[in-house]
């Protein structure tokens, strides 16, 4: 029989819905679009069915989306979010209907399958079966979208016919939908989300700073980081807890990062920044390389909903582009936001600014890529315990007595010599009220370093006698929070509070036996040296090794998602072969480099920037050679002029490489000149686009055309980028490339022309898939999360193989879509880098090991290979140490973090922006 319903003529809630649900045993539902479906269907009656309700429905997904469970959760989870449940479900009724629905999906009374509208159009074919305990059924299709509004405002029209004709059309439907191969369940993530926001609570700032159960989730769980990302791993979460509880303790949080690269220690690092703006009053400055200060901020507004100020040299910008005017360098202490960001280059130039910084009082200063403050004579000066400090070292020692809380970061806190992991946790020691980091001014960790070290690395023998013993132990003396058992019973038993961090000489002699019994066992069974130094306790290194094999016993997943990496490009008969005008042009930059290697002292990194650019593409060394004329025939002195011409971002220059050239020679003006010719006159392709177009085309072996499983190009230059990008735009007609690079500088190609387009937007079309191609220079190896594509090509190794890790680190990251990356890396047969890397090939699988990361230092070994002084090569490799100072204290005792996402509590949105946006 057929009915025909009209909502003009009664509420289709109760004439239909209600009434037909009274006695049935399921129900299943092709309805309309997803947030709406899914949050409203529950005020209905769904809930007196004696079985259980199945709902398809639609989602923004793309189909390439659902490919990956973890991919399909996160854009699942970003849509839900940004539907902002929070906001739109926050009156009484609503958060009943939340409620009952969170019961329902919980109990698995109601299922939810979500199916891409890309793949068959958006749903409007309304319909759905109701199969009754008798067994029998109906079915109806109308315009009804499942939702409150549609049946008891909205005007709609719907048939009802219980023909089995009919209930076997829409049952055919409804399961060709539901078993889809696109189908995919409501993620936990959701329905988790349902049951925090029906018991979400908003607690006043005050309250929070006074007392909160959970401070750190209070602030986190709403972020955009959280709400529109994957939020943070627990090693992450593990930082954050751990230096916001330490910054409300006596001396502040005064801590290392030195996480592996990729490992997202910016966003560890901010969010600690941000509870401490909220907790306290005094303003934040962070201090990174002027390549990183705008993603900093970018990284703070779009990831924590942080406002921030950058501080250009002449006034403030603040996270929206708007510029402050100020007069004169004091403008620099009128911040207009709580957050002030500025260059490492203030501080290593010495500037007047730099100096005006120090008068200010802060809740925390931070300082990423730490390395670059240390001591110029750690393998010169025979007295190992005499620090020569650079600029950035220097101005570190001073402001840490001007901050609550010092947090450092670096992958490498180790360049050189363990001595220079001292330095930084000295600069963290210094103030009075800091004695739990390396003791008071009598402490063997303070007074003696590279005792202590040796003592660490197990090269030197811990003493055994009981005074040496209890001086290691009592200066400083461990908290209980280090996970012990004996060190808690050893405070409480001696009544002493967890801010004391050093104990009396005497308190031993006094103990009991028992006592001195126990401080015994820590020292000797719980391996005191190794498990509780004070490097242990202030440095908080993960490696991803460790995360990506290691079972949380929590929730049974590894800490970190594996993805495998293969490696092409390595062996010899893949370097690429210098013909003809190739081989030409290369040694005569060769020669170039000798040239001026052996006329300017210290002139290594100019000497052979030559190299490096004809290294990358043919374009780009003819640039440089163009470039130089110029220079020299406009009479310029300095080569930091040249050097910001080329590169895509300014970098800070070392203070080692600050040597001046005044002029070039006759000799080597007419080997530039005839660089410039021979360049100028080839016809050929080249050989490093040729081969990035068959890659991008063919693949590599087996794999598959690299153009379908998305790839990132990188090169140091933007000139390179650009010149492969618009070529590959040309040849590849049916895809368009992305260029990310510094500045102004980003856009897409198609067919060969260009437009402009912010980064914003190239992020948002990778992500989507809308981008599959995209050529960037190192101004994209840092911050860029790029999970949708699983190929790398380096078109030229740079010479600070830090880069290459963090080129990595943009597609091996949580949420990448394939199991496996590919990576290709280019170099030149008998160039340097050629010869580079086979002097390093046996070293560096060991130095990595070690360090988890290769040291900066290497760099050395390129420029003095292009300088053909081997002597000097395996020098710079022997000056790394074979042995890391400290234990990896994460994965000694791995620590338990909070549940973040199911935190009820949450601070009010208005109150905390209205304090981040207070000024200096």
């Amino acid at each position: 029989m057929m009915n025909r319903y009209s909502s003009r003529l009664s509420k289709l809630s109760q004439a239909f819905l209600n009434e037909k649900l009274k006695s049935a045993e399921s129900y299943d539902r092709i309805a309309g679009y997803f947030c709406s479906s899914i949050l409203e269907i529950a005020g209905e009656s769904i809930e007196n069915i004696s079985g259980k309700a199945r709902i398809i429905c639609n989602s923004s997904l793309n189909p390439e989306d659902v490919m990956t469970a973890s991919y399909a959760n996160l854009k699942m989870k970003q849509e839900w979010c940004e539907f902002l449940p929070e906001e739109k479900y926050s009156n009484p009724s609503a958060v009943n209907r939340l409620k009952k629905l969170y019961e329902l999906l919980s109990t698995k009374k109601l299922e939810v399958k979500v199916i891409p509208d890309e793949i068959y159009g958006l749903m409007h074919g309304k319909a759905g079966v109701i199969t009754y305990k008798d067994g029998s059924k109906t079915s109806f299709l109308g315009s009804i979208n499942e939702t409150k509004s549609a049946f008891t405002l909205n005007y709609e029209m719907l048939w009802e016919d219980d023909s089995e004709e009919s209930i076997q059309w829409v049952q055919e439907e409804f399961d060709f939908f539901w078993n889809n191969k696109y189908a995919v369940d409501l993620c936990d993530f959701v329905i988790s989300d349902i049951d925090r926001i029906s018991k979400r609570m908003i607690i006043p700032l005050k309250d929070w700073r006074e007392d909160s159960e959970d401070a750190v989730p209070a602030v986190a769980v709403e972020e955009p980081v959280y709400r529109r990302e994957f939020g943070l791993w627990e090693h992450q979460k593990y930082f954050v807890e751990l230096a916001f509880r330490e910054h409300k303790q006596k001396g502040g949080a005064r801590l290392l990062l030195a996480d592996m690269v990729g490992l997202g220690k910016t966003i560890q690092l901010a969010m600690s920044a941000k509870l401490m703006a909220l907790y306290g009053d005094k303003p934040i400055l962070i201090i990174v390389p002027k390549t990183l200060v705008y993603q900093w901020q970018d990284e703070l507004k779009t990831l924590l909903d942080m406002p921030s100020a950058v501080w250009t040299g002449r006034f403030w910008v603040d996270e929206n582009g708007y510029e402050y005017p100020v007069e004169g360098v004091k403008g620099i202490l009128k911040c207009p936001r709580k957050v002030g960001i500025v260059s490492q280059g203030l501080i290593t130039s010495k500037s007047e600014a730099a100096e005006m910084l120090k008068q200010m009082k802060y809740e925390c200063v931070i300082l990423d890529e730490a390395h670059r403050a240390r001591r110029t004579n750690a393998s010169k000066d025979p007295d190992i315990y005499k620090a020569s400090p650079n600029n950035l070292l220097a101005f570190l020692n001073e402001i840490t007595f001007q901050t609550r809380s010092l947090l450092l970061a670096t992958a490498t806190p180790v360049q050189i010599n363990p001595i220079e992991v001292f330095d930084l946790i000295h600069a963290l020691a210094l103030p009075n009220d800091a004695t739990k980091v390396l003791g008071d001014q009598y402490s063997l960790w303070r007074t003696k370093p590279q005792t202590g070290l040796d003592y660490i690395s197990g090269s030197l023998k811990i003493p055994e006698s009981e005074i040496e013993m209890w001086e290691i132990v009592r200066n400083p003396f461990p908290q209980k929070t280090e996970n012990s058992r004996r060190i808690e019973i050893i405070r409480n038993q001696l009544d002493i509070s967890d801010d004391t961090f050093v104990l009396p000489s005497k308190v031993y002699s006094e103990m009991r036996l028992s006592q001195k019994q126990k401080i015994k066992e820590l020292y000797f069974d719980d391996a005191f040296v190794q498990n509780h130094n004070p490097y242990i306790r202030t440095v908080v290194r993960r490696t991803r090794k460790f995360l990506e094999e290691t079972i949380n016993k929590e929730t049974g997943e590894y800490y970190l998602e594996k993805i495998g990496v293969e490696l092409y490009g390595e062996k010899n008969e893949e370097a690429l072969e210098l013909k003809g005008y190739l081989y030409q042009a290369y040694t005569t930059a060769e020669e170039f480099c000798n040239l001026l290697s052996s006329r300017v002292k210290g002139g290594g990194f100019m000497s052979t920037l030559m190299l490096k650019r004809i290294g990358s593409t043919m374009l780009a060394g003819e640039n440089t050679a163009k470039k130089m004329l110029a220079w020299t025939q406009e009479g310029k002195e300095k080569l930091k002029d040249l050097y910001e011409d080329i590169f895509d971002e300014d970098d800070e220059m070392d203070e080692d490489n600050r040597s001046e050239i005044k002029d070039l020679t006759t000799e080597e003006v007419l080997c530039l000149e005839k660089l410039v010719t021979v360049l100028k006159n080839n016809k050929d392709t080249d050989p490093k686009y040729a081969k990035t177009l068959d890659i991008l085309m063919n693949g590599v072996e087996d794999e598959g055309p690299w153009k379908d499983k998305g790839c990132i190009i990188f090169s140091q230059y933007f000139d390179s980028a650009k010149y492969i990008a618009e070529l590959l735009s040309i040849e590849i007609k049916d895809m368009p490339i992305g260029l990310y690079a510094g500045g102004e500088k980003s856009g897409i190609f198609e067919g060969g022309l260009f437009r402009k387009e912010t980064k914003d937007n190239i992020k948002k079309a990778v992500k989507n898939h809308e981008l599959k191609i995209i050529i960037g220079t190192d101004a994209a190896s840092e911050g860029l999360n790029l999970q949708t594509l699983s190929t790398l090509i380096n078109i030229d190794l740079p010479w600070n193989p830090t880069r290459l890790e963090q080129r990595k680190g943009r597609i091996q990251r949580i949420g990448q879509m394939s199991d496996k990356i590919l990576i290709y890396n280019m170099r030149y047969k008998d160039s340097v880098e050629d010869k580079v890397h086979k002097k390093l090939s046996d070293r560096l699988k060991s130095i990595h090991e070690i360090f988890g990361q290769i040291p900066e230092v290497l760099e050395d070994v390129w420029i003095a290979m292009a300088q053909h002084d081997e002597k000097r090569a395996e020098e710079a490799i022997n000056k790394i140490p074979k042995k890391h100072p400290f234990e990896l204290k994460y994965e000694l005792n791995i620590p338990k973090t909070e549940d973040w996402q199911s935190c009820t509590f949450v601070l009010d949105k208005t109150e905390k922006l209205k304090e981040l946006m207070k000024g200096w």
